[in-house]
């Protein structure tokens, strides 16, 4: 991935955020829709979180099978 792409990336994910808070902040009238965003943004978060486990857990044991020299 360039770095112009993950730049893009960025800015698309952070659009898209400002899209889901300005829904959640401005639908007053519409508690279905806050419900519906909620558990969308709570969904992504954990994915996110079990992405970020994993890649732990990958680096932690590439790491345990690197051998420093003496």
């Amino acid at each position: 991935m360039t770095k112009q792409t993950k730049i893009l990336a960025g800015l698309l994910a952070g659009a898209a955020l400002g899209a889901v808070v300005a829904l959640v902040i401005a639908s007053d009238k519409d508690d279905e829709l806050k419900g519906k965003v909620s558990d969308w943004f709570c969904d992504l978060l954990d994915s996110s979180k079990d992405k970020l486990a994993n890649i732990t857990g990958t680096v932690k044991d590439k790491l345990a099978n690197v051998k420093l020299p003496s």
